[in-house]
């Protein structure tokens, strides 16, 4: 749970720019790279991550700015990278002008339960962090690369010059 707005406002610009190094990777063939036969898509699921931004944080009042939580998946990738970092910039916005310290221990009403507005950013995090390792199990399927988000990748081994460690 967040506790001041500044340590927030610092992990999510750490997280929102791992997350758009995935998203930027992604092709808008890849999109269609199914979880299991009926189940969501690479595409669906970026969408998905997108779509939260304000979702989540409008039942807040925030009035963060980003496509609504019932707009079907764009068949383009590019997109959807533009539409995360706008959601992501207007809760940046929203976020230092609105809140401040204070609001933190206020309750909202999120999904049947009470929060409070410091354990809603943790688990918009938390949230993003969970369908962004399942994002990279879909990109890899779908064969692109994927970016390390708290370590190199596979792949930035060799770029760092240092064998993988053991599969």
């Amino acid at each position: 749970m967040y506790q001041s707005l500044a340590p927030f406002l610092m992990s999510w610009q750490y997280e929102a720019e791992n997350t758009l190094k995935l998203l930027d990777t992604l092709t808008d063939a890849s999109l269609a790279q199914p979880m299991y036969p009926g189940g969501r898509t690479l595409g669906r699921l970026a969408w998905h991550i997108t779509q939260t931004i304000p979702e989540m944080m409008n039942k807040t009042g925030l009035g963060v700015e980003g496509v609504d939580e019932h707009a079907p998946a764009p068949a383009s990738a590019a997109e959807i990278a533009a539409a995360y970092r706008a959601a992501s910039a207007s809760l940046v916005a929203r976020l230092s002008s609105q809140w401040t310290d204070a609001t933190l221990t206020q309750e909202d009403d999120m999904y049947g339960m009470r929060w409070n507005r410091g354990t809603t950013l943790s688990i918009l995090i938390v949230h993003q962090a969970h369908h962004r390792g399942q994002l990279t199990v879909l990109m890899r399927q779908a064969g692109l690369p994927v970016a390390g988000m708290y370590g190199p990748a596979m792949e930035e081994w060799a770029q760092m010059g240092m064998e993988p460690p053991p599969v």
